[in-house]
């Protein structure tokens, strides 16, 4: 079984270092295997920013724990126009990572993360085909009985914001994108960028997407919350054959707490649901799901 720890938007800059300190005991206690954060390390892609991101991984690398990290439009200057075109992941590639497409495999799973930041979309994000014939390569190789997961900072698909029955933008290049991740037989997809949780099967969000599991990751620490919903991450437990279990890790005020725990299990064409109990704690946040 494969631990993933899945974090999104720490936000430097714009984030509570008390918070902060609490995911990073939560991590070092809990030692999962991979610790995957899916983007916008910093507010405004500043240098002291950067500085702080990079001092925090640097304690979790300490602490013996792997990273697979991309950046997320955040992470690329807003207000310098200049570095944004000439050189937007210039400061990400120095403090945090000089891979833009990380790749990570086990017994258990095989993760590809991708770079959906853009120089020219101020909070939208986009693939290019270059990256969707990489997501084919690298999963063609990847024994069938291993779950092939995929991180990106915006999510493939359109997401349900808000209370209402408003959608955001899907990221670019959808249509191409979704038959890419298709085709290489994804069958998690992990993404943040809205600060809301979220898990759903991809072909009720959109006809022809493959037997993917979309599951998005809250804010871990910043302090820009939407619609009141509190800092969380993901905490995931993935078997080989496709069995896995999601735990929303929420912020109650004074500490990270489990605040659901729902069994998926894949018979080959979708994924199906069973939550395992009803946690006895505070502000119980369940991820949105549609899942019977």
């Amino acid at each position: 079984m494969a631990r993933i720890a899945h974090l999104s938007d720490i936000h430097f800059g714009a984030h509570d270092p008390k918070i902060v300190d609490a995911a990073t005991a939560w991590l070092e206690d809990r030692r999962p295997d991979l610790v995957v954060i899916s983007g916008d390390f910093t507010q405004r892609a500043r240098v002291e920013q950067f500085h702080q991101a990079a001092v925090w991984l640097g304690r979790l690398r300490a602490a013996g724990l792997k990273i697979l990290v991309i950046p997320g439009n955040h992470d690329v200057p807003l207000y310098d126009v200049v570095r944004r075109f000439a050189a937007p992941l210039d400061r990400y590639k120095r403090y945090i990572s000089n891979d833009l497409c990380p790749f990570y495999e086990d017994r258990e799973v095989a993760i590809l993360g991708l770079n959906t930041a853009r120089s020219l979309t101020i909070k939208d994000g986009r693939i290019n085909h270059d990256q969707m014939d990489m997501l084919r390569q690298k999963f063609a190789c990847v024994p069938p009985d291993k779950t092939r997961i995929l991180v990106t900072h915006h999510p493939l698909f359109a997401m349900p914001i808000g209370n209402g029955n408003e959608w955001s933008e899907a990221v670019g290049r959808h249509d191409d994108a979704v038959k890419a991740a298709c085709e290489a037989g994804v069958h998690l997809a992990l993404a943040g960028h809205f600060h809301r949780t979220y898990a759903e099967a991809a072909r009720k969000m959109v006809a022809h997407s493959g037997g993917a599991l979309v599951i998005q990751a809250g804010t871990a620490t910043s302090t820009r919350l939407r619609n009141n919903e509190p800092q969380s991450f993901n905490w995931l437990h993935v078997r080989r054959n496709n069995e896995m279990e999601l735990q929303v890790i929420v912020w109650d005020g004074a500490a990270f707490r489990r605040a659901s725990h729902v069994e998926y299990r894949h018979d080959g064409g979708a994924w199906a649901a069973r939550e395992v109990v009803d946690p006895p704690t505070v502000g119980k946040m369940e991820p949105r799901r549609g899942l019977g």
